[in-house]
């Protein structure tokens, strides 16, 4: 199966565009979970969060930062498998941003997927198209490269103008959708922070799957990243919600507020598509 077909039975299977962060901190854990083995209670967080929000979504995303930090790159592996096992309608998206090239970029495509199986990974793509292809050379694997992301700071580079106007976001995503894309295995990574861009990238790459952080915490407006960001069959979108979803509740309840949430923002994605 390619990475499009992927793409294409995550949305149509689970009739979703959500996908769910998975960035534990120790810090914010369920109280019922704080005296166990920090591995112990990472893995019965995200596999609880994963099994009570897979009616609702249609992705997850680990975030390895959050697991490698603490030494708990065993633990990811075994969330990663578990995903999987349990729920291989859904696609697995690493969040590594990675960007390299030569043998260390293949190293990186080896750990996105081999060691965690990962179906996609988001890349950083300023070293442009060499440091992508160790990735793509897993033909039924995806990569999505940070375009436009949600953060203020991106301004810093990503708005840069470039001869005839073009800017620094808009550049990637026409490099993404007419040189790097060929073998549609690429989807680039536009924040729900910013829908005027994510419109544009839409323009740009009217084909590609764009992963969309930005909403719950952070603040991004979802009904208008959602008008702006949908392709022509109404998908095309990984509409990306972690922390409000995650730390939902700190009790006993936690797994089912954290579904009740997911509910929530599936049905607010539903109401938007419809508008």
């Amino acid at each position: 199966m390619t990475f499009r077909e992927r793409c294409q039975r995550a949305w149509q299977t689970n009739q979703s565009l959500l996908c769910v962060g998975l960035d534990p901190e120790p810090g914010r854990l369920p109280h019922s979970l704080a005296s166990r083995p920090l591995n112990e209670a990472v893995e019965r967080f995200c596999t609880g969060i994963v099994n009570a929000t897979a009616p609702y979504c249609c992705a997850f995303k680990p975030q390895i930062a959050h697991f490698a930090a603490l030494g708990l790159e065993s633990t990811l592996e075994s969330i990663c498998r578990h995903i999987k096992a349990a729920h291989p309608n859904h696609l697995l998206i690493l969040d590594a941003k990675r960007g390299d090239i030569g043998s260390t970029a293949s190293n990186y495509a080896k750990e996105a997927f081999e060691r965690y199986c990962a179906d996609a990974v988001t890349l950083s793509p300023y070293m442009g198209g060499d440091s992508l292809t160790p990735f793509l050379e897993f033909r039924d694997k995806g990569i999505f490269l940070l375009c436009r992301t949600s953060n203020p700071g991106g301004d810093d580079l990503q708005m840069l103008a470039l001869e005839g106007g073009e800017r620094l976001f808009e550049r990637v995503a026409r490099l993404a959708t007419e040189r790097w894309s060929g073998s549609e295995q690429v989807g680039l990574v536009v924040g729900a922070t910013y829908p005027a861009e994510v419109q544009k990238v839409r323009e740009i790459a009217p084909k590609l799957p764009l992963l969309v952080p930005g909403i719950g915490a952070q603040g991004g407006d979802l009904k208008a990243a959602v008008c702006a960001g949908v392709d022509a069959n109404r998908q095309g979108l990984f509409i990306n919600s972690s922390r409000a979803i995650l730390y939902a509740s700190p009790q006993d309840d936690w797994a089912q507020q954290a579904a009740e949430v997911a509910r929530q923002t599936h049905h607010a994605i539903a109401v938007s598509l419809r508008t």
